[in-house]
């Protein structure tokens, strides 16, 4: 690696940024069939709950003389869309957005069992790069992937351009636990239970070392939150969870 290429983190490893998008999906490639399962081992079923409260915040409508448009980027699986759908009484309708293939092969096939299954559509898409129009959704969520976007800032202001103005965004991610003992013991738990278990689950330890890992590398709330606001949101916040394991950041398109 020369010195004036440009650099970015897998994990623990320095890569060129070129080359990241390629190891994420290959990590969620390997995990994509119990990836939800995994999600409920490695929080205690706790991400329920946090989910539950992102979609709360969003409060999308039942109803109204024009279509409610969510995007939900790296929402493969469908376990955030099938909740806003639930949430709207069938209302809003769901753009179910994932650069992985695999991961939006579980989810479509699960929406087949969802109440209300016509209100979703799946599309392959990178989030750095949007194929949809200006101004074309009324909100963006994105839970637990916008630490795997290799240029993170691109993948902001993209979510700015394709919300319409009064649009909401609301992201989920992982954050800095800032209580004193639960500090400690959520690291030795990340380092010493998440990977074994994701062995035993997936026969692969490897991917959950590399979440892991990312989850410390992700900025910190103050920080990402200054990088909503360089996109060109408004009103932006964030609200610790759970000892600030996670942290819900929501902003406007005003």
């Amino acid at each position: 690696m020369t010195g004036t290429e440009e650099t970015t983190h897998f994990g623990e490893r320095t890569v060129r940024i070129e080359e990241k998008q390629g190891l994420v999906n290959e990590v969620f490639h390997r995990v994509a069939d119990r990836y939800d399962l995994m999600n409920d081992l490695m929080s205690g079923g706790v991400h329920r709950l946090w989910k539950d409260a992102m979609v709360a915040r969003l409060a999308p409508p039942k109803g109204g003389t024009q279509p409610y448009r969510v995007l939900d980027m790296a929402g493969g699986t469908g376990d955030i869309a099938e909740r806003i759908v639930n949430a709207s009484v069938g209302y809003a309708e769901v753009t179910v957005s994932d650069i992985n293939s695999d991961m939006l092969r579980v989810g479509a096939e699960r929406a087949k069992t969802w109440r209300f299954p016509a209100q979703a559509r799946f599309v392959e898409a990178n989030a750095e790069a949007l194929p949809f129009a200006d101004e074309c959704f009324d909100a963006y969520t994105i839970a637990f992937g916008i630490r795997n976007v290799p240029r993170i800032d691109l993948a902001l202001s993209e979510a700015c351009r394709v919300l319409k103005r009064g649009g909401r965004f609301l992201c989920l991610e992982f954050s800095r636990v800032d209580l004193p003992g639960l500090d400690h013991a959520y690291r030795l738990f990340s380092d010493r239970v998440i990977p074994p278990v994701g062995q035993a689950v997936t026969g692969d330890a490897q991917p959950y070392q590399y979440l892991v890992e990312s989850i410390r590398k992700f900025p910190g709330p103050e920080r990402f939150s200054q990088m909503i606001t360089s996109a060109g949101f408004r009103r932006v916040t964030h609200t610790p969870m759970t000892g600030n394991i996670a942290a819900l950041h929501a902003a406007w398109k005003l």
